[in-house]
């Protein structure tokens, strides 16, 4: 079964998908830890952001890949190609590079078929900006999840305190804003609910209860197509 979570950037999707794979003993794939990887590597080899040729090349020739301890449901390591880059995806940098590198097409392409290949399977928790639009349209269960602008940006201020990156509200309220019209306005996927996903404002809701409601669309869907619940 694969469950796909889309929404905005500091909306929860990655909070709330690794707490639902563990209660549900899926498997949990980042999509966007896959693009964080190319803009770091991208940028560590000093590559134009907007250049589509030179980044589509990377994309093709390294393999992003998340190594799991038996029985883990969340990785414990991301690495392209020789490269770990565990750390370096969750700085403000990659937070800054990553929807330049998503919103070129062909870039897209080769991580749409790496994305496939891992969930193939297998049960997954995928989150990201198009997985029940694009990379997942058969998906079983799918979630839109978002919040208000400023909620979000607290989120991800208290986020990057923790990683020990000092950064103001304001100016990371200005970056999501600014992430939003690239991803929502974007000609290749842009972001936006599928016609069939359930919407979850997660403004006013504990991440508890905000995977309490997608376990409960996890067991109606399995009741429906006649699994056990």
């Amino acid at each position: 079964m694969i469950v796909a979570i889309d929404g905005p950037a500091g909306s929860g999707k990655s909070t709330t998908a690794k707490l639902a794979a563990e209660r549900l003993g899926f498997r949990y794939l980042d999509t966007g830890a896959m693009y964080r990887a190319i803009a770091v590597r991208a940028l560590a080899e000093r590559l134009d952001l907007d250049d589509e040729a030179g980044v589509t090349s990377l994309a093709q020739r390294e393999r992003v890949l998340f190594a799991h301890e038996e029985g883990s449901a969340l990785p414990t390591r991301v690495t392209i190609g020789a490269h770990d880059v565990t750390a370096a995806i969750r700085t403000p940098e990659a937070d800054a590079a990553v929807s330049h590198v998503a919103r070129l097409a062909r870039v897209r392409e080769a991580m749409l078929a790496q994305q496939r290949s891992i969930a193939e399977g297998r049960d997954v928790v995928v989150e990201g900006r198009d997985i029940g639009t694009v990379v997942f349209p058969q998906a079983e269960v799918k979630v839109y999840l978002t919040a208000s602008p400023h909620e979000r940006a607290r989120r991800r201020t208290a986020e990057q305190a923790e990683r020990g990156h000092a950064v103001e509200h304001e100016e990371v309220l200005e970056s999501i804003e600014r992430r939003d019209e690239i991803d929502s306005t974007r000609e290749v996927a842009p972001l936006q609910a599928a016609e069939d996903a359930v919407e979850l404002d997660s403004t006013e809701l504990s991440v508890d209860e905000v995977v309490d409601a997608i376990e409960a669309l996890v067991h109606s869907a399995r009741s429906a197509a006649g699994g056990p619940r």
